[in-house]
């Protein structure tokens, strides 16, 4: 029974750690109009980066339509996500979401890997980005599936 609140602290411990790295971004390199290296290194998964692209929290499904018959109110502002993989390599579509002020700086779309020089940001969300780099490549991952 002693064991018991030894595991618990150490499942909080691990969690929150995860938590505080998922706040910090992981370095990378802009090359030409992508980042080609993954921000995790590790493999990525569509499906959880679908689940992504149409929660409410994310916004993507706000501005973005696409294949997914199953949503109601799909966005009309941004281009459809329909062929996005056809249309952007891999590196183009992570450097998108991690910053897609660099292809546009008067873009409405969020800077998803950035916690510097944004305006408007909500005092829980100050100095953190808005997805982490696992949930990035998790996108990228899916999007790069999405072939007309």
């Amino acid at each position: 029974m002693a064991r018991a609140p030894i595991h618990i602290a150490a499942l909080i411990s691990a969690s929150l750690a995860c938590s505080a790295s998922a706040n910090e971004l992981v370095p990378y390199t802009i090359v030409g109009d992508g980042i080609p290296a993954s921000l995790t290194g590790s493999p990525s998964d569509a499906t959880r980066g679908r689940a992504l692209v149409l929660a409410r929290t994310t916004t993507c499904i706000l501005c973005h339509s696409g294949p997914f018959p199953e949503t109601r109110f799909q966005g009309d502002l941004a281009p459809d996500l329909a062929g996005a993989g056809n249309r952007w390599s891999a590196s183009q579509l992570r450097l998108r979401l991690v910053d897609a002020s660099r292809f546009n700086p008067d873009t409405i779309m969020p800077s998803y890997y950035r916690n510097d020089g944004l305006v408007r940001v909500g005092r829980n969300f100050a100095g953190k980005p808005i997805l982490s780099a696992a949930e990035i490549e998790d996108i990228v991952a899916f999007l790069a599936t999405l072939r007309d």
